[in-house]
């Protein structure tokens, strides 16, 4: 289940972009958090097969970046907003027009670009992000940037060891990612304002990574919290993560 076999698609500029399919029936498209891959968020730990086993397919592309994807290393090919328009490119080349949209971490932030940029998905998925995550990117952009410029310097056992560690293995590329950051756009809250589909925002219960969930919940008009076990790390390896969404989604 693990290996899944690797489709492609053009990115927003023609780069070369990696995406994988579980199961048949209306579309979900669901995209993983920084340093991760669809393999390790979505596949590995059984969230994309309990949706499918609802009658969906599974749509998990490679940020650029990261996994499978073209990793280049120019500035130019990291605009801002660019994971939002390699999500629109995915969805054009695969013919989408009735589909569900959905992030964790990383990937949230950039269903909630894509949402607020005229993405019009029946429901969204926003998973392992909080409000401050949304509206202040430059602050979680801060801490990566902090970490991908100074490997092997950080003490065992603090978050930056323990993202360090996470990066190794999924074997990322940190001249690649460090441009990833550069992508980053702040949305408002008048802006989440608008966002009138229903919206899970879904979170590890000592998940504070990116501010609070309750309070992205609260801003959007029709959002739904779920809190499940587990902090940011942590909470995407818990089987209750693939069955909040499966459920939502159902």
């Amino acid at each position: 289940m693990n290996e899944l076999p690797v489709r492609y698609f053009e990115g927003h500029d023609g780069a070369k972009l990696a995406y994988r399919e579980l199961g048949e029936g209306r579309p979900v498209v669901l995209i993983h958090g920084y340093f991760s891959t669809a393999t390790v968020n979505w596949v590995r730990y059984g969230h994309a097969a309990k949706v499918a086993e609802r009658g969906r397919r599974v749509i998990m592309p490679d940020l650029r970046g990261h996994g499978d994807s073209a990793k280049p290393h120019e500035p130019a090919a990291y605009p801002r907003d660019a994971l939002a328009d390699d999500g629109f490119a995915l969805i054009d080349q695969l013919g989408l027009t009735d589909y569900d949209l959905g992030g964790y971490s990383l990937g949230a932030r950039t269903t909630v670009r894509m949402l607020v940029r005229g993405a019009r998905p029946g429901r969204a998925v926003v998973a392992g992000m909080g409000l401050s995550g949304i509206t202040d990117t430059a602050h979680r952009g801060d801490f990566f940037r902090r970490l991908l410029t100074n490997l092997g310097t950080f003490q065992r056992g603090t978050p930056e060891w323990s993202a360090e560690a996470f990066l190794r293995t999924t074997k990322g590329d940190p001249v690649a990612l460090l441009r990833v950051l550069d992508t980053f756009a702040d949305t408002t809250r008048e802006e989440l304002r608008r966002l009138t589909l229903p919206v899970l925002v879904l979170s590890g219960v000592d998940d504070h990574d990116n501010g609070s969930a309750e309070e992205l919940a609260g801003v959007l008009p029709d959002g739904r919290h779920v809190a499940i076990a587990g902090n940011h790390m942590s909470a995407v390896t818990k089987p209750e993560l693939g069955a909040a969404i499966a459920d939502f989604l159902a």
